[in-house]
């Protein structure tokens, strides 16, 4: 009975991101005058993607290790510092728009292939993350074992090359 109220309100919640993302990044001209400055954003998100990283890996190994409220605390706190990059992402965007890459020969079609796969795999783990987290929250632990496996990997991927995609982008 739960899940007929909460899984709407995550389809409708990760519609929401997915479509707002896709609207600052393709459906309007970034907002350049306003005068705030967001040059040192992108390094914020790559942090942040890092970070998220970190916090998912030492929560897998809390998991396997039976220590279940570092498991809970872990993974509650990269929701936490994803949902901070969602808004530091989206104030970034809103601002500053696309940044096109300028590397040019091989890795050219490296960097894309890694950022069409990353952008994917992103628009797919707001649904997994938070129908996981339901999951855990409600107590269903086997289907949340069973989405855990599909979302931590996919998970772990999207941040890993969300700093990759920065440092390619701003560093190369």
């Amino acid at each position: 009975m739960r899940d007929r109220l909460a899984l709407p309100v995550i389809g409708a919640v990760s519609a929401l991101v997915v479509l707002s993302v896709g609207y600052l990044l393709l459906g309007r001209q970034p907002a350049m005058q306003s005068g705030h400055e967001v040059s040192a954003l992108p390094a914020l998100n790559a942090f942040l993607n890092a970070t998220c990283a970190v916090l998912l890996t030492v929560g897998y190994v809390f998991i396997r290790r039976k220590k279940v409220t570092a498991h809970k605390t872990c993974m509650l706190a990269a929701l936490g510092v994803s949902s901070l990059f969602l808004v530091s992402y989206v104030i970034y965007h809103y601002q500053a728009g696309s940044v096109a890459f300028e590397g040019t020969g091989f890795i050219r079609p490296v960097y894309f292939t890694l950022l069409i796969s990353h952008i994917v795999l992103a628009a797919c783990i707001v649904p997994l993350a938070l129908i996981t987290i339901y999951r855990a929250w409600s107590e269903q632990f086997d289907r949340h074992r069973r989405i855990a496996r599909w979302t931590l990997p996919i998970w772990l991927y999207v941040s890993v090359t969300g700093v990759v995609v920065y440092w390619m982008l701003y560093q190369l």
